[in-house]
């Protein structure tokens, strides 16, 4: 999963200065079940009305039959609020890895 191989190197991205922060279309409640069982220790969106996905383009079509789950994606916001980079699910091939190519990233921009 994504988010546990963003979790493991969670100490890697503070010394960059970097702040990870997951969202889903899940409730609150929902979101802090699931950062426990996981040990996330970063914050979550809740976006149940999937408006940020919709800006993000991570919400899927109507007719799509995970409508429900947002496409998993992964966005670099630079310090100045602009999106440096995007990793979408078909370039996201080893969600155990994805923390080292952010990493790489993010120390390319430094």
């Amino acid at each position: 999963m994504q988010g546990q191989g963003l979790r493991d190197r969670v100490s890697e991205f503070s010394e960059l200065g970097a702040t990870i922060v997951g969202a889903s279309f899940d409730t609150v409640e929902e979101q802090k079940r699931f950062a426990d069982e996981q040990g996330f220790s970063f914050a979550l969106i809740s976006d149940p009305d999937r408006k940020i996905g919709e800006l993000y383009g991570t919400a899927r079509a109507a007719d799509d039959p995970a409508v429900g789950f947002p496409k998993r994606t992964s966005f670099l916001i630079s310090p100045d609020g602009l999106i440096a980079a995007i990793w979408d699910q078909d370039s996201i091939t080893d969600f155990q890895t994805h923390g080292d190519e952010v990493l790489s990233e993010i120390r390319s921009h430094s």
